[in-house]
């Protein structure tokens, strides 16, 4: 008798952010830079360059930057001669924005982190409604948006959030699906306290 082969992902290799991280990580080009290899694999800076529409002399300074604070760092096993391949050192950051109270530089940088997230969350659904027209009526069914006003204190919004994050790994670590059309799918989980708009 023999096991099924495991056909699910391994563990995401996660991160906890610390200062020199999130300075570091507060910029444009370099939060896009992790985020391309993370989500597309290993890459040279030419590539990258040429994805990110920029030049290689700048992604090769902000990939060297990343790679100081172990966010990057050098493919062994793709790089030859003088072509450097780069990938991401973790799939997975996270930090807690309380960890930087006492630190108003490392604050300020997660601030900006967090308000550029919002911003490439804004861009990627806009693209999206651009060409939807163009996907099957599965694709346009199936994707979507919505929002809900609840009524909870710190601690059930702590708990609502990590079990919705528990589902996304569930789905990420399950068997790639047998579905005729798979794609990469975008998912932005946010849920903060509202606030009443000021008139």
């Amino acid at each position: 008798m023999h096991d099924a082969p495991d056909t699910r992902e391994p563990a995401p290799r996660e991160v906890h952010l610390d200062a020199r991280q999130v300075r570091a990580l507060a910029h444009p080009l370099r939060m896009r830079l992790l985020g391309t290899l993370r989500v597309d694999g290993p890459a040279t800076a030419t590539m990258l360059a040429e994805k990110l529409d920029t030049n290689t002399g700048a992604t090769s300074y902000h990939l060297r930057q990343l790679a100081e604070v172990g966010l990057v760092a050098e493919d062994p096993d793709l790089g030859t001669g003088r072509q450097r391949w780069w990938r991401a050192a973790h799939d997975i950051s996270n930090f807690e924005p309380t960890d930087f109270d006492d630190d108003p530089d490392a604050r300020a940088a997660v601030e900006w982190i967090q308000t550029e997230q919002v911003r490439l969350m804004v861009e990627g659904a806009e693209r999206w409604m651009t060409v939807a027209t163009g996907h099957s009526a599965e694709w346009r069914e199936a994707a979507g948006m919505s929002d809900m006003v609840l009524t909870l204190g710190p601690a059930r919004l702590r708990a609502l959030n990590d079990e919705l994050w528990q589902v996304l790994m569930r789905y990420r670590h399950e068997p790639v699906s047998d579905e005729p059309d798979v794609q990469s799918v975008h998912v932005f989980v946010a849920a903060f306290p509202r606030v009443e708009e000021k008139r």
